[in-house]
């Protein structure tokens, strides 16, 4: 009985997926329906780990990163690049080196990430910078 209790478990566990393989899944899904609905218009893309936050302005069409900010840079300022307050300063950051590079409208990538926290902030922020999405 045991012996067979072991194999369940085993069986159950190989279905299972990580949460790494979770988030890239979600990630993909998230990007198709983004490129699919962009009509030409680049692409503002978001990675966030437990430590910074980054963006970027991506064209697909070219294959071609038109703008990026991240909280590693020196020119954000920060100390830690974990927190609400450091995603703002990234998407105000981000909103005006795409005035700069010429770009007015993106689609937001959330890439696998849920709309809130960090990400909110970074998206509102771009917004107040002048980003149309």
């Amino acid at each position: 009985m045991s012996a067979n209790l072991s194999d369940r478990k085993r069986v159950r566990r190989s279905k299972m997926k990580n949460a790494q393989q979770k988030l890239k899944r979600r990630a993909e899904r998230v990007r198709r329906r983004v490129k699919k609905n962009a009509t030409g218009r680049p692409r503002l893309s978001v990675y966030r780990s437990s430590k910074n936050i980054s963006a970027q302005i991506i064209d697909d069409l070219n294959g071609v990163t038109l703008a990026s900010a991240s909280s590693l840079e020196k020119a954000a300022k920060l100390t830690k690049g974990t927190d609400v307050a450091a995603a703002s300063v990234i998407g105000k950051l981000i909103g005006e080196r795409a005035k700069k590079a010429g770009v007015e409208q993106v689609v937001f990538d959330r890439g696998g990430y849920l709309y809130h926290g960090r990400v909110k902030a970074l998206a509102e922020a771009a917004r107040e910078a002048g980003l149309k999405f």
